[in-house]
């Protein structure tokens, strides 16, 4: 073969493997399906995002599998919420023996003390660890997530910084939002009941009163002093609106709409997103159907 063939073959090669690095994603495992969507914002298509608790899915009481070790042992990154959100996790990640950088997207943020008990059952402690329902926090975890992105793929680093950026722009539009319709809502009208102690961040930052006959566990069963205290609260306030959620059990504020009469005003979404045909499959979707169901119900 003549030397400038070889030569033309050399360089041919040699663009095919750059063309075949430059194709290769960072493999990020995220606790989530909301830390999947951050994830997916602010890595675009430099990232593979694996969500071990999916769609409509309970983190609180996730159980892993084999195949779970599998993805954190292939990872480059794991992304987790902390505050004690993922109890199974440390017990996971022993398991598979993976050296992958972990971000916690909770970083910086301020815990709020939980209503729940000193201990629940997913050994939270006093921690609420629900803090992606206030959209402020929600920018924390995307510049947690960027910095961490960047730290694992320097190479990647204009890529996520311009992704986290645009993102970001969208977040605030979106707290402004919730503050101007929750602003609309007569104070009088701001208490609702849901089944599931999820929302003391949003009720902390935009001041709508969640009532709950659980703490923060989505599991516990709720006493009878406890169901009996709720509903007498809700008689003595006029809550205008129990809702349910997506991950829990309904009986539950099914029982509080009958004993009442207070309506159900519809389904609120908090731990989880839905898959791609439902109401609420990325953060700002949620928040924004949320904001509706809310708005529609404490409004009237």
């Amino acid at each position: 073969m003549p030397r400038y063939a070889l030569f033309l073959t050399a360089i041919v090669t040699l663009l095919g493997i750059q063309s075949a690095s430059a194709d290769v994603k960072l493999d990020v495992v995220a606790t989530f399906s909301i830390l999947g969507d951050f994830v997916k914002n602010v890595g675009g298509d430099r990232v593979f995002v694996n969500t071990l608790v999916g769609p409509n899915g309970n983190t609180h009481v996730y159980t892993p599998s084999p195949s779970d070790a599998k993805k954190l042992a292939d990872a480059n990154v794991i992304v987790v919420n902390g505050l004690g959100l993922e109890g199974w996790l440390d017990r996971l990640i022993k398991a598979s023996g993976t050296k992958a950088p972990i971000i916690v997207a909770t970083d910086g943020i301020k815990p709020r003390e939980s209503a729940a008990k000193a201990s629940d059952d997913e050994g939270h402690g006093r921690t609420d660890p629900h803090a992606w329902q206030a959209v402020a926090n929600a920018k924390t975890y995307v510049e947690n997530i960027r910095n961490g992105l960047v730290a694992a793929d320097p190479e990647g680093r204009a890529t996520y910084e311009e992704n986290a950026r645009k993102y970001l722009v969208r977040l605030d539009q979106l707290d402004r939002d919730v503050r101007s319709t929750i602003s609309a809502i007569p104070s009088d009208k701001r208490l609702i009941v849901t089944n599931h102690r999820a929302f003391g961040y949003f009720e902390q930052e935009y001041g709508i009163k969640f009532a709950s006959p659980q703490g923060v566990s989505a599991e516990a069963e709720p006493s009878a002093k406890g169901m009996a205290s709720i509903i007498t609260s809700i008689r003595q306030s006029n809550a205008p609106a129990v809702f349910l959620e997506n991950i829990t059990d309904p009986r539950l504020v099914e029982q509080v709409a009958t004993e009442t009469g207070v309506k159900i005003g519809g389904t609120l979404y908090s731990d989880a997103l839905t898959d791609e045909k439902g109401e609420a499959p990325t953060y700002i979707d949620l928040v924004r159907h949320n904001l509706r169901q809310l708005s529609s119900a404490l409004s009237n």
